[in-house]
């Protein structure tokens, strides 16, 4: 649904899983010697948790996030204490994770609080109406062993029998109790021969000679035939809005590099950089898909 290039994508990746939980009140949850742990701490110990521990019940990960930030504040001080603040490399680190809090923060302001459930909607709107027509059957079949089987029920059904009876009645397939219902499906969901017979029938008509699979000899009606529908709103509202997200992120990011010369010494990284950061077409993405629909 968007267009979007590795660095972007990656920076947009990093910002969301750097978020931590906001709280109006930075309570002091806990002392060590004279130095304070607040809230907000322990918030982004909690969202830092190696992945494995992240699975624990809140009450427990809320206990190992503690013991991880008490950890760190023991070590720090005593860091501190050795000067390993002061060295070069310790302040390089701190630049770069200084400016990437600032664009975590810049995102935030200028992308994430600015997106209305207008935008998602229209967004939402964009993508339906760009979806391609793709065409669903509702079908029922049943389906046994033999050939000669599936010619005798052709032959009850041109004399009148109700399909859904006689699926519930001679059928092998496990949905036989449904009458046969396969529901609403697309191309590509089916074996080949299942699928192009079907599609081949009219509303409302069954087939008139057995189709062959390697499960057996089947005969399909099909009860319906439409245009598949769009994913509804609800389902996919979250999606639509990282993609809204996205495209802002994106408008910034070229907002700020035609304002700014980029220059990379290495000519491999250059060339790198900029075929990692080349616009793709529009349209070269695929659109959203359609959830199946039943």
């Amino acid at each position: 649904m968007l267009s979007t290039n590795k660095f972007a994508l990656l920076a947009f990746a990093t910002f969301v899983a750097f978020q931590a939980p906001a709280h109006a009140e930075d309570a002091v949850v806990a002392k060590v010697g004279n130095l304070e742990i607040h809230q907000s701490e322990l918030d982004l110990a909690v969202a830092n948790l190696d992945p494995q521990l992240a699975q624990l019940p809140d009450d427990q990960k809320k206990v190992a996030a503690l013991s991880a930030a008490i950890d760190v504040k023991l070590l720090a001080a005593d860091a501190i204490t050795e000067k390993l603040d002061q060295t070069d490399e310790f302040k390089k680190r701190m630049q770069y994770l200084s400016d990437r809090e600032l664009h975590n923060a810049y995102f935030k302001k200028h992308v994430v609080d600015t997106v209305t459930p207008d935008e998602i909607k229209a967004r939402y709107d964009k993508e339906v109406a760009a979806l391609p027509k793709q065409e669903e059957v509702h079908a029922r079949h049943i389906l046994v062993k033999t050939e000669d089987e599936a010619k005798e029920i052709i032959k009850q059904l041109d004399a009148g029998k109700d399909f859904a009876e006689l699926a519930k009645e001679k059928s092998t397939d496990p949905n036989k109790s449904e009458g046969g219902d396969l529901g609403y499906f697309s191309r590509g969901r089916m074996v080949k021969e299942f699928e192009d017979a079907a599609f081949a029938l009219e509303k409302g008509t069954y087939s008139k000679t057995p189709v062959k699979t390697d499960f057996g000899y089947h005969v399909i009606k099909v009860e319906d035939k439409r245009d598949a529908p769009p994913p509804p709103f609800d389902q996919v509202q979250d999606q639509v809005r990282q993609l809204v997200m996205r495209d802002k992120y994106l408008a910034l990011l070229n907002q700020a590099k035609t304002s700014a010369k980029i220059e990379i010494s290495d000519e491999t990284l250059r060339k790198g950089y900029d075929q990692a950061n080349k616009q793709p077409e529009p349209g070269s993405e695929p659109p959203v898909q359609p959830a199946p629909q039943q």
